[in-house]
C-alpha cells in the first residue's frame, strides 16, 4: 500500500512506513499496486507524481489518486490496462484522449494535465474530481429528478458545443463519463474516441466504436459523425434517467444498435407521465432519426433546457450554464 503520509509504497503486512515511520492504516482489500508498476509509473511520469491510493477501475485504466509532489495538487492518474497497452488501437485510442481533450479549454471539460508512456506502462493525469460520478445516480432503473437532469445536460450541452467548435467530437458521452467537481458542477471526461470532424468514420478494424445505448443511428451504421450524434446521445441520458430506462435495449450490441437505427423510441410520457411535455418535447427533439431534425448546436440545447428550468422554477439561466459563451 502506499503511505497516505509521505506517499512511499510499503508491504501490506507492515504496520509502519519504511520510510517516514508513520502507521499505515488496515489493509481491507488486496494492495493497490504492485512494486513493478510502481516503479513503472515513476519512469512514464517523471516522479512528478505520488500515487495515494487506487479509485477504481473501468473497461480501459485503473484510476489511482495522486499528488504531484512540488505543488501538493490532487489529480487523477489513469493508467491503462496492461494487456490493452500491448493493443496498438487501444493504445492509440488512450493517446488520443490526451490529445483530444488537451486542445480543450472549457469549466465543464476535464483536460489532462500530463501524460507519459514506458513500455507497456501508459498514463493519463487528470484534475482530481471529488464530486463522484453520474453513473451511480441512474443504475438500476433509478429515475432522477427533472430539475437535476437539466441543469447537468445544459452543463454538457455547452461543453459539447465548445468542442464541436474546435472540431471535436466526443462520440462516447455517457453517464460513466460525467464526473462532478467540489461544487457539483457536470465536468465530461474521456475523449478517448473522440475524432476531429470529417476524420475516420470507424476504427481500423472497421468497427463502429462507442456504447450502444448511446449511439445515434449514424454512428452504428459507422457514418460521419458531427456535433448532433453526440446530442443525441445526451437525448438517450435524459430520457434514461427521466423514464428509469434507455429508450433502446436487448442482449447484445447488435440488437441494441439495429433498435437506435430502426426503430423508434417510445414516447417518454408514455414510459413516465409525470414528465412535463415541454421538457419531454426537448428530449425527443434530441432522439430524432435525422441530424437535421435534432438541434443543431449544443447551445441550442442548452438554451432550451434553461428556459424550461425557467419556468418551471427549477433555477439557472443559459449565462449561468454556459460561462465563456
Amino acid at each position: 500500500m502506499f503511505c497516505p503520509d509521505c506517499g512511499s509504497w510499503n508491504r501490506s503486512a507492515l504496520r509502519a512506513c519504511t520510510r517516514c515511520t508513520r502507521a499505515l492504516p488496515e489493509v481491507r482489500g488486496p494492495s493497490e499496486l504492485p512494486d513493478a508498476l510502481v516503479t513503472a509509473l515513476r519512469h512514464a511520469l517523471g516522479a512528478r507524481y505520488r500515487i495515494v491510493r487506487r479509485v477504481g477501475s473501468g473497461g480501459m485504466a485503473e484510476v489511482y489518486e495522486g499528488r504531484h509532489h512540488l505543488l501538493g495538487r490532487r489529480v487523477a492518474v489513469k493508467v491503462l490496462h496492461p494487456h490493452l497497452a500491448r493493443d496498438a488501437e487501444m493504445r492509440a485510442r488512450f493517446r488520443r484522449e490526451a490529445e483530444a481533450a488537451s486542445r480543450l479549454a472549457h469549466p465543464f471539460i476535464c483536460s489532462p494535465l500530463d501524460f507519459g508512456e514506458v513500455g507497456e506502462t501508459v498514463a493519463l493525469v487528470q484534475p482530481f474530481l471529488p464530486g463522484g460520478c453520474f453513473a451511480d445516480e441512474v443504475l438500476d432503473g433509478r429515475r432522477v429528478a427533472a430539475p437535476r437532469v437539466a441543469r447537468i445536460v445544459t452543463q454538457l450541452a455547452a461543453a459539447l458545443d465548445y468542442a464541436a467548435r474546435q472540431g471535436v467530437v466526443h462520440r462516447d458521452v455517457k453517464p460513466d463519463n460525467v464526473l462532478f467537481d467540489e461544487d457539483g458542477n457536470a465536468i465530461l471526461t474521456d475523449f478517448g474516441i473522440a475524432n476531429a470532424r470529417f476524420q475516420a468514420r470507424l476504427t481500423a478494424g472497421g468497427r463502429a466504436m462507442g456504447t450502444p445505448h448511446y449511439m445515434a443511428p449514424e454512428q452504428a451504421m459507422g457514418r460521419l459523425t458531427d456535433a448532433r450524434t453526440d446530442l443525441y446521445a445526451l437525448g438517450v441520458m435524459m430520457y434514461e434517467c427521466l423514464a428509469g430506462l434507455p429508450p433502446f435495449d436487448g442482449p447484445d450490441g447488435f440488437s441494441i444498435g439495429y433498435k437506435q437505427v430502426h426503430e423508434a423510441p417510445r414516447p417518454l410520457r408514455e414510459v413516465a407521465g409525470d414528465v412535463d411535455p415541454a421538457l419531454a418535447a426537448i428530449v425527443m427533439r434530441c432522439l430524432d432519426k435525422d441530424p437535421d431534425a435534432r438541434f443543431q448546436r449544443g447551445h441550442d440545447l442548452a438554451d432550451a433546457l434553461a428556459g424550461w428550468l425557467a419556468a418551471s422554477g427549477g433555477g439557472v439561466g443559459a449565462r449561468a450554464a454556459r460561462p465563456g459563451g
